[in-house]
């Protein structure tokens, strides 16, 4: 059997290690994010962290100051985004005028600034149809009479849509046509307990996109019903009300902000694993 002063130094030596992942953790989130969004001089993003609905368009945020209230001349901006891993630019303004012949192919026909904006210290671009491929860091780089500097944003790609319900007997059913990554799908009843009298089916098409038929059975008629669809990406939450004759419904969506969002597990799940490990280490003793 250990002594009590072996149990407090063990203790000790368990709370340190802790102490330091912590450390290491914080350390390691702010370098990610001082290394993507160390905006510089004027440059700045309203969103750093997009995230592009595969086949869609999605803006790439990028704004910057003006030297005075009512704006800048378009005549005095330039502006370039440029995609890491590639020579080619994505897209380049210079001075009232677009200039594409060293744009790299992928994003031929597919790009475009807001001109009208631009003047009022807007450098944000449009891409247009979102392609796997379109996923990764992207610099905005301005020079104006205000100033210069650059900023990165990291876009995201996925693919999420609402579900489509229907309801057959005493079984709802929803459908997902396309969600990337595969999604897990959690259904509630009315005061938010999870019910588990439901099956879901998966199927991935050749582009490695998922469909989903999930279904709840021994529903009942005037009642409401969530359905959440989630991944580390994106989360969509819908809730069904079944009446006599039709499904009323509705679909929020919600987004990451961070490109690995912290898992947390409950305090009685971390309370239970800290004494589990406190209790191998006794035996150890």
């Amino acid at each position: 059997m250990a002594s009590l002063g072996q149990i407090i130094f063990w203790g000790m030596i368990v709370m340190i290690f802790v102490a330091a992942g912590l450390i290491i953790l914080i350390l390691s989130v702010s370098f990610a994010v001082q290394g993507l969004g160390g905006s510089q001089g004027t440059v700045d993003s309203n969103n750093k962290w997009p995230i592009g609905n595969l086949g869609e368009d999605v803006i790439l945020s990028c704004k910057f100051k003006t030297s005075t209230n009512s704006g800048e001349s378009t005549s005095q901006v330039s502006i370039t985004w440029k995609k890491k891993g590639l020579s080619e630019v994505v897209y380049r303004y210079n001075k009232g005028a677009v200039q594409l012949t060293e744009q790299n192919p992928q994003f031929k026909d597919r790009t475009q600034l807001f001109s009208d904006a631009i003047g009022g210290g807007n450098a944000s671009m449009l891409l247009r149809n979102v392609k796997m491929k379109d996923e990764g860091v992207y610099y905005c780089s301005v020079n104006a009479p205000s100033g210069s500097g650059t900023d990165s944003v990291k876009l995201r790609v996925a693919a999420f849509s609402a579900p489509k319900f229907k309801w057959v007997n005493t079984t709802l059913t929803a459908e997902g046509e396309r969600w990337f990554p595969k999604p897990d799908v959690l259904w509630l009843d009315v005061n938010d307990n999870v019910l588990n009298e439901s099956e879901t089916r998966f199927f991935n098409n050749s582009a490695g996109i998922t469909r989903f038929i999930s279904s709840l059975q021994q529903i009942t008629l005037n009642d409401s019903y969530t359905c959440i669809i989630q991944n580390h990406l994106v989360k969509a939450v819908s809730r069904a009300t079944v009446k006599d004759i039709e499904i009323s419904t509705t679909t929020f969506f919600s987004f990451s902000t961070a490109a690995a969002p912290p898992i947390l597990l409950p305090q009685r799940h971390v309370l239970a694993a800290t004494t589990s490990f406190f209790f191998w280490i006794y035996q150890l003793t």
